[in-house]
């Protein structure tokens, strides 16, 4: 082993120098919840989350106000009307294509402002070291699969990081890949290459830095020359140093043809071979048949080895596996089934690995029922769905034809797919309408990036992700309402950086500001979340209940109750549905329009209340209305009237 300059630890170069045994001896590791369902997740970049140096605004992990002066920090909290749209927005933009300083100290520093936000999951871009010398400040151009890297910090202040979180019940999931490392080899002549019918490309070699030729041989090195290229130079471990461990076919031109998108590179990140499936077009949709004529190389040996040393090392409680669509779904279901029996081994039963699986809603689901993935996210139509629901442009559900396909349609009946329990979905599927890059949905906008009435309406979406069906997962910096949005007219090239503006303000902070952070407790949307997740927590039927979408009505009269639909492309009316569980029904009930409370009729269970009984407000956006009561009257079998804030939400129990 050989020490790292920066580091106080050992970094090992070899995964045969790793003995997970004796990293598992002796310790007791953090449960797994229940279930996954139970939880709320929180996806941050953490390159754009925070970097320790905020004052004002929140308090720590005592709940004790964070001052100015105290351990060099310098940034205060945003004022949006003093700091908004101050700084040169091509400026702006620019600092936002490369690192911006957020660290593994940064985020331990804002756990009490997440635990106080709802949150009981972590889940964090990659923390990996990245290629030296590249903008990958995402963290999906991996170089050193076993370290951090330096500008986050080091592997021992991850570790920190998940035991400081685990003591404020807050669990850790580490967003990882398989696929492909980064941009660690140059093909011949240091050119790009398109993949072309599946033919190899010579290479010149492994990489020192980011954009270098390629000077290193592609193949693994002495021990002599490990000296000369640890820890910057080719990847690591030296075990991916082999050529075997590459396809070496170039980028993918047809996102959606196989095999092309299997064994293509994914852009300049260099695809890794996992092991060998039929190559033969028919076989493209037919995951049954490429999962049984599927045959494993080492490299996937290698990976399952590298990702169970971080559960060992940093009793990380989760994986969010990245790129799941370009991965063969054999290599997916011996990688799923590894890490299972790896972390049932040391306790940790319910270890949930999600995937990000794009192409649409019925490949999601096969994916999951054969791989073995624990839940999925990136289905574009859920966060398209749910999203404009909450803006008044979708059918919530129960079309009358299929292209009105609405959000709750998503959460169908199980047993019309031959699921055995109700709380499938429930567990299976990720919700979230903000994220990093919105893969398979062409704008490029935060939920409030869009039209004045945007946030007006950020309650009802929230309302929507966090008391349906799923795992409810929050993108950072909506819960201070940021408008991240790509506004460029008539262009066709749309940037995911406009999403991934800095917490902690820095050059690239929010709102078009720089050098003012946004971790305000004060704020309306925070406050919002953070009542809404507790009553989350403190209400079963909001979590696991059965789901129900409700026919509303205006005038209370019998043939006028329906599912609300769009008029004119667009739907101003109220959204109501119920969660059931043992017996005990829970009314929830959001508003799309932005300017208008509304009160209607919205039906409920008949054969759990009884005329002249009430329905309480347990919960509303207009805290005033919190403790005022319904009758439950004869109509449309039974139904209470309830009136929604503009743009709000409501809970009736």
């Amino acid at each position: 082993m050989t020490e790292q300059s920066n580091e106080h630890h050992t970094i090992e170069r070899r995964l045969d120098q790793i003995d997970l045994n004796e990293l598992c001896r002796g310790r007791s590791f953090h449960p797994s919840p229940v279930s996954w369902g139970d939880e709320v997740l929180y996806f941050l970049f953490l390159d754009r989350f925070s970097d320790a140096k905020e004052y004002g605004g929140f308090t720590d992990r005592e709940g004790r106000p964070v001052d100015s002066g105290e351990n060099g920090r310098s940034t205060p909290l945003f004022n949006f009307e003093d700091d908004a749209a101050r700084a040169s927005r091509s400026e702006w933009f620019e600092s936002g294509k490369g690192w911006c300083g957020g660290t593994l100290a940064g985020l331990r520093d804002k756990l009490g402002y997440l635990k106080r936000l709802g949150i009981t999951a972590l889940w964090i871009s990659p923390v990996f070291k990245q290629v030296t010398g590249s903008n990958d400040y995402h963290g999906y151009g991996i170089q050193n699969f076993l370290d951090v890297d330096p500008h986050f910090g080091t592997r021992q202040e991850l570790r920190e990081l998940v035991q400081a979180a685990h003591a404020e019940g807050i669990r850790v999931i580490l967003d990882i890949i398989v696929n492909h490392a980064g941009d660690v080899f140059a093909y011949s002549g240091n050119e790009r290459r398109n993949y072309n019918n599946g033919v190899e490309f010579p290479v010149q070699g492994f990489r020192r830095f980011s954009g270098e030729e390629g000077s290193i041989p592609f193949r693994t090195v002495s021990p002599e020359e490990e000296q000369d290229l640890w820890p910057d130079g080719a990847v690591w471990p030296a075990e991916l140093q082999e050529p075997g461990n590459w396809r070496k076919k170039g980028e993918i031109g047809n996102w959606d043809g196989f095999p092309d998108y299997i064994e293509g590179d994914f852009l300049s990140l260099k695809d890794l071979r996992l092991g060998n499936g039929i190559s033969d077009p028919s076989a493209g949709q037919d995951i049954g048949r490429r999962i049984s004529g599927f045959s494993p190389s080492e490299t996937l040996a290698h990976l399952i080895k590298v990702y169970r040393f971080w559960i060992a090392y940093a009793d990380i409680d989760g994986y969010r596996l990245d790129t799941v669509k370009h991965m063969e779904p054999g290599a997916v279901r011996l990688f799923v089934n590894a890490i299972h029996e790896f972390a049932q081994s040391v306790g940790k039963e319910n270890f949930t690995v999600i995937g990000e699986i794009t192409g649409g809603r019925a490949l999601a689901f096969e994916t999951l029922e054969t791989t073995g993935l624990d839940a999925a996210l990136g289905i574009n139509d859920v966060s398209d769905k749910l999203e404009f629901l909450a803006k008044g442009w979708r059918s919530p559900g129960h079309p009358e034809t299929p292209e009105q396909e609405g959000y709750f349609d998503i959460f169908r009946n199980s047993l019309q797919d031959c699921k055995s329990s109700h709380q499938w979905y429930g567990n299976h599927i990720v919700t979230m309408f903000d994220d990093h890059d919105q893969v398979g949905v062409r704008h490029k906008f935060r939920f409030c990036g869009q039209g004045e009435q945007s946030y007006t309406l950020l309650p009802a979406a929230l309302g929507l992700n966090l008391a349906t069906m799923g795992i409810p997962c929050l993108y950072y910096g909506t819960e201070q309402a940021f408008n991240g949005a790509d506004h460029r007219d008539n262009d066709d090239s749309y940037s995911d950086v406009f999403l991934r503006e800095c917490m902690f303000g820095g050059a690239f902070g929010s709102m078009q500001s720089t050098g003012r952070h946004f971790f305000n407790e004060s704020h309306e949307i925070y406050r919002f979340i953070s009542r809404l997740s507790a009553l989350r927590s403190q209400h079963l039927a909001l979590r696991r209940g059965r789901q129900y979408l409700r026919q509303v009505s205006a005038s209370g009269h019998d043939n006028d109750f329906h599912y609300p639909q769009p008029l004119g492309g667009e739907l101003r009316w109220i959204i109501a549905w119920s969660r059931i569980f043992a017996d005990r029904e829970y009314l929830c009930a959001c508003n799309t329009d932005p300017r208008h409370p509304l009160t209607l009729w919205a039906t409920v269970d008949s054969s759990l209340h009884r005329s002249g009984e009430t329905m309480s407000c347990l919960f509303s956006s207009d805290r005033e209305q919190e403790g005022t009561s319904s009758d439950i009257e004869a109509r449309n079998g039974k139904a209470i009237a309830v009136t929604v804030p503009p743009g709000g939400f409501v809970v009736y129990h």
